[in-house]
């Protein structure tokens, strides 16, 4: 059988083990969310710049035979 000591110190490295875990994926998580926010950045950057072209090829003149024809 365990002894009380033995069996609080595995306990203690669980709690260890478990808080290394914990902090490695907040940072992990804590790096995805910049990279989301970047990507969601770029995308509104990117939808301003095709709507801004769409309304723009709205206002290019009629296409029309050269004065040459």
């Amino acid at each position: 059988m365990d002894t009380e000591d033995e069996r609080i110190t595995r306990l203690e490295e669980t709690v260890a083990h478990q808080t290394r875990v914990i902090e490695e994926l907040s940072d992990q998580l804590t790096e995805q969310w910049k990279v989301v926010e970047q990507t969601r950045a770029k995308l509104d950057r990117l939808t301003e710049r095709f709507l801004s072209l769409e309304e723009q090829s709205l206002e290019a003149p009629a296409i029309t035979r050269p004065p040459h024809y």
